[in-house]
């Protein structure tokens, strides 16, 4: 047991709290949404933030979501198949790669959240709103911010690195 707790210790395994912690937030915050925000009825936070719950049952901005649900699973197993690609490049990563390992871990926890709704709901619940003046960004969750994060320190990281 000490030998394989030594092992995650000296990985990007180390960084999967990241991941359980964006997962569990991911959960609450949806089930909060469904059980306390009526569908696409926006309730007013700040001047260009509301919490308005609405389903998507396609990929990112509502691409696919009119489709005969073929997409959910789709969808659902490129998650899948992306979180443990993501999972065995944090085996691989050194132990100084911080800021790697929480872009990844980011990710799968993202990943993760939207593929525990694809499976138990058929469609991926959404309830952040932003908007500027009438330009309204498509709503959003947790997972979704999650996923955007870790994919910016990756590009980040990949422009700034040292060669």
């Amino acid at each position: 047991m000490r030998k394989i707790f030594f092992k995650i210790s000296n990985t990007g395994l180390r960084w999967l709290w990241v991941s359980i912690i964006v997962l569990i937030i991911d959960r609450i915050t949806k089930c909060l949404a469904q059980k306390y925000l009526i569908l696409y009825r926006p309730f007013a936070i700040l001047p260009g933030f509301n919490l308005d719950l609405s389903f998507n049952k396609g990929a990112a901005f509502g691409f696919l979501n009119h489709q005969s649900n073929w997409q959910v699973w789709f969808l659902g197993m490129i998650a899948f198949a992306v979180s443990i690609g993501i999972i065995t490049w944090l085996t691989r990563l050194l132990r100084h790669e911080n800021w790697m390992g929480i872009a990844l871990s980011l990710i799968v926890g993202g990943a993760l959240g939207n593929l525990w709704d694809r499976l138990s709901q058929g469609q991926v619940t959404d309830f952040i709103q932003l908007y500027i003046s009438h330009f309204y960004w498509p709503t959003f969750n947790i997972a979704d911010s999650a996923i955007c994060i870790g994919a910016t320190m990756l590009f980040l990281h990949a422009i700034f690195k040292k060669k």
